[in-house]
């Protein structure tokens, strides 16, 4: 196992500054910053988060997760959320890989451990905290050190990954895991339902065709949206049209009004009363206080 300051290094190494970096290992991304950040709105998809010095925050709902070099994070659905790193400086940056989960590898190996389903140790749950071990430390680091040997990458990395989610699969969130890897279990019926919200969510919100994708009934299927992502379909909706809002109006010139017709609202003083409610000022400033900001804070 390399020792925390050999991999750190390596991860300095690998990251060209601040910001976040995909690596040539599949799946992989580093994500650096020399500063805390303010809160910020993102979107999290199906992903393991280990930290190798600082810490970040994750608020969801009412619930606040805090993971460090020594817990990391699962993401087991698309999550719009709101995250923070806490722990950071130029001196000692925050340093972070995060693995996309391979669901098909994933599944595979449960079948080969003899996981038969998705258990019910365990409720659902979008985020899950654990307690990182040596194994799951090991494996990790030598993923990342692949970035030193490029011509391993292409036989090593896939060995490593399985590895990993080997690990996961026995580990502390192992119930967790067990349930994003099966599509019976109830968070993989919520992210089938997820899939299509996000596809059509500047439509009006049909809950009866989602619950339908989830194979549940109306009642059933709030019910288990809710355990999985902390908020109801509607909240959720309202999040992913505002995050896109922002990100349109951050990246081109473009009408307040248009940008909220073209996420899927009807009212322009609707889209901007629930914008200046969601991210603490109305769009324009908003948005020239985001481009003031160096452009790593967005993205850590």
């Amino acid at each position: 196992m390399k020792r925390a300051d050999e991999l750190t290094a390596l991860m300095l190494a690998n990251t060209a500054g601040n910001g976040a970096f995909a690596t040539d290992v599949p799946r992989l991304t580093l994500i650096r910053s020399s500063a805390p950040s303010g809160p910020l709105h993102v979107l999290y998809e199906p992903a393991l988060c280990l930290v190798v010095q600082g810490a970040k925050q994750v608020f969801l709902s009412r619930d606040v997760y805090t993971y460090d070099a020594d817990r990391y994070l699962i993401v087991s659905v698309d999550l719009p959320v709101v995250s923070q790193v806490v722990e950071a400086s130029a001196a000692a940056p925050y340093l972070c890989r995060r693995l996309d989960l391979n669901l098909q590898v994933l599944n595979e190996l449960a079948l080969e451990l003899g996981l038969t389903g998705p258990g019910s140790d365990a409720p659902p749950a979008g985020l899950r905290l654990a307690a990182l071990y040596g194994d799951l430390k090991d494996a990790a680091c030598r993923l990342v050190d692949l970035l030193s040997k490029p011509r391993d990458i292409p036989f090593l990395a896939p060995l490593v990954e399985r590895e990993i989610l080997y690990r996961l699969l026995l580990g502390d969130g192992s119930s967790l895991m067990r349930q994003i890897a099966f599509s019976e279990s109830h968070i993989s019926k919520v992210n089938k339902a997820i899939a299509s919200l996000r596809r059509g969510f500047r439509r009006p919100l049909r809950v009866d065709q989602l619950a339908s994708k989830a194979n549940m009934s109306t009642s059933t299927f709030h019910l288990h949206f809710k355990n999985v992502t902390g908020m109801t379909p509607l909240q959720y909706q309202k999040l992913l049209r505002l995050q896109e809002a922002r990100r349109l109006l951050l990246g081109v010139s473009l009408e307040v009004a248009s940008v909220g017709f073209a996420v899927g609202y009807e009212s322009a003083s609707q889209f901007s009363r629930e914008y200046a409610r969601l991210f603490g000022e109305p769009p324009v400033r908003d948005i020239a206080r985001l481009r003031a900001m160096p452009s790593y804070l967005l993205e850590a």
